[in-house]
């Protein structure tokens, strides 16, 4: 009989998979890091091969150490990095051009001419995004206009496009299945969010071909089998989720106005809406949060492109910190009588100021400003963007006022940036026990559908609190420390306004 559950999390920067076993618990796991390409000023692209080795890798490591075997695995989950864009020959599965991340802001130039022809408002109308380079459909484009011949083919339907979830489906299954879950195509710009179908209308407006699309499934559905030969049996492929999305589900926040935020390269807040889609007026996404049975769930959405990555660019970049673990010991030394505040827009700023140009600022220097003030000011720098997202979603929806908020992702290790985001935001903050909610929202999805999980409601019940993060920070010194963030914010936008 089969006793686990494998979960995939291919995200921005590493690969991981974790083994579950019936309870829920971790039988054991593998983390890979990939390298990141950036080709020009804000580009950043990976190497399709590069993701599916450590997808590989991650997962046959993974089952080794917990001692399991293809056949007792009950079920397979992916979650994935969203909107970063693959196109490949179908007949090859070979990607005809290298993976454009999320990040990535080539298209900002085509953005802007598509909301000059006015068409932003039917975008928003129908996707409930915003027509920007973070989302899949330009970068769709842009490939098949750079690659010679890519356009035409794509036509005769010989290429395929995918996010990550759709291009390891199409490799775990030897090519058999081309499908995406509904969360992952909204987030493509290309998906009514209505209807839960591709719209040709936006098809239209983007120049993106039919042809070159998977089929929308529910979260948790029949995927397919993996190849025999990719783990020695078919594994069944049960459950796909955006990574953000998966994070919610793993979160356990199926009830409306219920808020989870995740924070790793990027960080990205989501706030359970029902069945009801909340149009923001400040700057935030409407999404599908969920697709279960045919009926969707859906969330307002904030993302912050620059979180952990800040930490990264110390670590690796200016070579101030040794590792992401010193980070909090480094802010909690940092003299307090600075205050440095990093902008950390280096692929531009997402909600809710959606400034594609504008790149990365420091303010407040001194000379006897170093390392340690650096690394404050970065952590500093999620927490103040956290915030406007909050904020954000309290004026958007007024059911969100008051919620607490459940936190994972690898930075809420850090005891000090969690009191930080606690403070800033004058609100609990909440860290459950696992904190690779992503990968178990994926695997949970992949057990559900095999009936190897309870349904959502005993989920619920299992979710576990490990330390709850209470403000103390006096109101004064809340309001001096924003304030400073929000005129940073200010200076650093090309556009000079707030979305």
């Amino acid at each position: 009989m089969a006793r686990y559950v494998l979960g995939i999390d291919q995200g921005t920067t590493s690969t991981r998979a974790i083994v579950f076993d019936a309870s829920l618990e971790v039988a054991n796991h593998a983390q890979e890091e990939f390298p990141q390409y950036f080709p020009d000023s804000g580009w950043v692209e990976h190497d399709p091969e590069d993701i599916w080795g450590s997808v590989l890798s991650t997962s046959r490591t993974a089952l080794a150490r917990a001692g399991a075997h293809a056949k007792d695995i009950a079920a397979l989950g992916i979650t994935n990095q969203r909107e970063t864009t693959l196109v490949w020959d179908r007949a090859t599965g070979k990607p005809i051009y290298k993976a454009i991340v999320w990040q990535d802001r080539r298209t900002a130039d085509v953005c802007e001419e598509l909301r000059a022809a006015g068409h932003e408002a039917i975008v928003a109308e129908k996707t409930g995004l915003k027509i920007d380079p973070y989302f899949s459909a330009t970068k769709i484009a842009a490939i098949l206009d750079h690659v010679r011949g890519a356009r035409e083919r794509a036509e005769r339907g010989e290429l395929a496009f995918g996010t990550v979830d759709t291009f390891l489906l199409w490799r775990l299954t030897g090519g058999r299945v081309h499908a995406t879950d509904a969360t992952n195509a909204s987030r493509t710009c290309l998906l009514n969010i209505y209807t839960g179908a591709w719209d040709d209308k936006l098809l239209e407006i983007f120049r993106v071909p039919r042809s070159v699309l998977p089929k929308v499934c529910d979260c948790a559905c029949e995927f397919g089998e993996t190849d025999p030969e990719v783990f020695g049996a078919p594994i069944p492929i049960r459950g796909i989720a955006g990574d953000q999305q998966a994070a919610t589900i793993g979160q356990a926040c199926f009830q409306p106005g219920m808020i989870k935020s995740t924070y790793g390269t990027g960080c990205f807040a989501l706030l359970n809406t029902g069945t009801e889609v909340i149009a923001s007026s400040h700057g935030l996404l409407s999404t599908i949060g969920c697709q279960l049975e045919g009926q969707r769930t859906y969330a307002l959405e904030g993302g912050i492109f620059v979180a952990g990555a800040a930490v990264q660019w110390l670590r690796d970049g200016l070579k101030v910190i040794p590792h992401a673990a010193a980070s909090g010991p480094m802010a909690q030394v940092a003299d307090p009588a600075q205050d440095v505040v990093l902008v950390p827009a280096f692929v531009g700023l997402g909600a809710p100021y959606w400034d594609a140009n504008c790149r990365g600022a420091l303010f407040g220097m001194t000379r006897s400003t170093g390392p340690n003030e650096l690394t404050k000011a970065a952590l500093e720098a999620t927490c103040f963007q956290t915030h406007d997202l909050i904020e954000a979603m309290h004026k958007d929806w007024s059911e969100a006022a008051g919620t607490v908020l459940r936190v994972d992702g690898g930075m809420v290790e850090c005891d000090w940036t969690m009191q930080c985001l606690a403070d800033i935001l004058d609100a609990p903050v909440d860290r459950p026990t696992i904190l690779e909610t992503t990968v178990l929202g994926a695997a949970y999805l992949a057990g559900l559908q095999c009936g190897f999980y309870p349904p959502p409601d005993v989920f619920a019940q299992r979710w576990a609190l490990d330390r709850r993060f209470t403000p103390n920070l006096n109101a004064s010194s809340r309001r001096r420390k924003l304030a400073a963030w929000h005129d940073a914010v200010q200076r650093t936008l090309t556009t000079r306004s707030r979305a």
